[in-house]
């Protein structure tokens, strides 16, 4: 059918009780159709009858509008239809029928939150199921390099410890410093209150060895070696030499992940230690200047208030944060896939993961520590 053929669709009221259609009903023959619903009464007695025996052509563009009308007159069907046409007026009917009946907006915005909870987690124990395996993983190709010491590689070790543990002492000095001065300033106005001046060396000592220095540590190297972890490995697996790793017979675990281990257990218990000293120092300056308490006085408290079990637990917990950042970080870093974008993403989620084990870990060492009197 020609556009010129095409004869526009019409509503024609001949009887206050019947509406005849004619015309053709489909999209182009709809042009005019609007103004004519428009013109129709607003309120229609039940009884009023639709005849259709005057349509030429019927699309569903022109079932649409017709059921449009049908509920607006409140009738239940048309009369005279094409076979055809009425058929095809029946399945738009089923299909706005359908539309109908879904729930509103604001229990589907309800249930898409929901499915949003239960993705994410789902997510997570997933993503908490693969951490327990990769740290099996690990494990295994631990113990299988202590069955056979020459697959050590002591030359990425070296490097690992250079890169995360000498390289690592300014910024961890400086922190562990100011962090030391930052607590003897806060408490010294307390303890002058009280005329108790000499015990900020208490104050100092048990705060930073046993909880502030390994933490603060930790999240130091958290946020530069767990980040520069999970980014040298997701980088890899985007550029596929992890995959060439394997098909040339090198293990990846060997390679990347138990230098990276073995090298920071050894260097986060030293950098501990150096953070215990800077912190100190830090402290004892700032009681001398704002409290008058002497360097040998400060000293001398600080000696006989610390025992060596209070040093020790501070030490130990370094090795176990060590392990939580860098299995965290080479995780996150196999986990990459795609481009850049995901390269960047995995490091974000490697350094708020691996912060976040580290407290909820320090968390646990304190109620297991008041748990057994330590």
């Amino acid at each position: 059918m020609t556009t010129s053929s095409v004869v526009p669709a019409t509503i024609v009221q001949s009887m206050p009780q019947e509406i005849v259609l004619a015309g053709c009903w489909t999209a182009r023959g709809l042009a005019t159709i609007d103004s004519q619903l428009d013109a129709l009464p607003t309120s229609q007695k039940s009884e009023m009858s639709v005849s259709g025996a005057g349509i030429d052509a019927f699309d569903t563009v022109g079932a649409w509008v017709m059921q449009k009308l049908l509920r607006r007159l409140h009738v239940a069907q048309v009369c005279g239809l094409r076979p055809e046409f009425a058929k095809l007026l029946e399945i738009v009917e089923q299909q706005v029928a359908t539309q109908t009946a879904q729930p509103p907006p604001v229990a589907l915005a309800s249930l898409s939150k929901l499915e949003g909870i239960g993705q994410s987690v789902a997510a997570a124990f997933e993503q908490a199921v693969a951490l327990l395996s990769f740290v099996g993983e690990c494990a295994l190709a631990f113990a299988a390099c202590v069955r056979h010491p020459t697959r050590f590689r002591w030359r990425p070790i070296l490097y690992n410890i250079r890169s995360a543990g000498f390289d690592a002492l300014p910024i961890v000095g400086l922190l562990s410093f100011l962090l030391g001065v930052v607590v003897a300033y806060q408490g010294a106005d307390q303890l002058r209150q009280y005329g108790a001046n000499i015990f900020v060396a208490d104050l100092i000592g048990l705060s930073m060895l046993r909880e502030f220095a390994p933490l603060i540590t930790a999240i130091i190297i958290a946020g530069r070696s767990g980040s520069a972890y999970a980014a040298q490995i997701g980088t890899m697996c985007v550029t596929e030499e992890i995959d060439a790793m394997r098909t040339l017979g090198i293990a990846p675990l060997e390679l990347l992940v138990l230098p990276k281990i073995i090298a920071l257990l050894i260097v986060m218990p030293l950098l501990t230690v150096f953070a215990d000293v800077l912190g100190a120092f830090g402290g004892m300056l700032m009681a001398h200047a704002q409290l008058g308490v002497g360097y040998v006085e400060f000293l001398d408290r600080f000696v006989k208030a610390v025992s060596v079990t209070a040093y020790l637990i501070g030490v130990c917990k370094a090795p176990v944060f060590a392990g939580i950042i860098v299995v965290v970080g080479c995780f996150q870093g196999f986990r990459t896939k795609g481009g850049a974008d995901s390269v960047g993403r995995q490091t974000t989620r490697s350094v708020v993961q691996s912060i976040f084990l580290v407290i909820v870990a320090d968390a646990l060492f304190s109620v297991a520590f008041s748990t057994l009197d330590l």
